[in-house]
């Protein structure tokens, strides 16, 4: 019988990179153009701050995904090396953690100690990696992929927010940007959900949210230092 269930999980490393190196893309870009545009640049300006801001951002969030990734990848190996030794010095007391996981989760004693035995016998390190410290091989730090992720998705975010300046006219850019730019997080959003599986309308409501908030926060700082200029 084919199984015919479909997760997710093996999504989660490249997912969240991409979803925020997308969402902060769009919402970055767009502020920062709005907060030039209400500051009263024109259209080049504009575009040679939202330039900028693609390069150094996309290069940003690489830099901050690989870092932080390495980070997670480095504390992993040195749980892994760890466990390790602790297999070595003392398998008896180490096949007994491992005993106890398994009847915490609803096994009786001798078939915890038999999976236990089962497991260590085909690969002790793989089995406390995955039920003692929840290291496996879907969910494992992923440094490359993680940056790679995060800024090609950010440089693509970035780059509607300029298409979009490229093509509205003077007069309709402050609320053509900021709308399509609304536009382009639901529907990021609704991308996300749909690749994740969660709930559409809180993952399009939450991206929008935190959007507009930062988009009328920076508009509102470029007017005020504009007006003052």
């Amino acid at each position: 019988m084919r199984h015919s269930e479909r997760h997710r999980t093996h999504r989660t490393g490249w997912l969240r990179a991409a979803v925020l190196g997308a969402n902060d893309g769009i919402v970055s870009t767009a502020s920062l153009v709005l907060g030039v545009a209400a500051a009263g640049a024109d259209t080049k300006g504009l575009l040679v701050a939202g330039v900028a801001g693609l390069v150094a951002g996309a290069m940003s969030m690489a830099a901050g995904e690989y870092v932080s990734v390495s980070s997670q990848a480095d504390t992993e190996r040195a749980d892994l090396a760890r466990e390790g030794k602790e297999l070595a010095a003392n398998p008896i007391e180490e096949h007994a953690e491992l005993k106890n996981i398994y009847a915490k989760r609803g096994l009786d004693e001798a078939l915890a100690s038999s999976v236990a035995t089962q497991l260590t016998q085909h690969d002790a390190l793989a089995a406390h990696a995955r039920d003692e410290l929840g290291i496996s091989d879907t969910l494992a730090a992923k440094p490359v992929q993680a940056a790679l992720a995060s800024a090609g998705t950010f440089a693509v975010g970035a780059a509607l927010p300029l298409l979009m300046v490229l093509l509205l006219p003077g007069s309709l850019l402050m609320w053509g940007l900021a709308g399509s730019s609304l536009f382009f997080l639901a529907l990021l959003g609704f991308l996300a959900a749909r690749a994740g599986g969660s709930p559409v309308i809180a993952s399009v409501t939450r991206v929008t949210f935190w959007g507009a908030l930062a988009m009328a926060l920076t508009a509102g700082v470029g007017a005020l230092f504009g007006v003052a200029a």
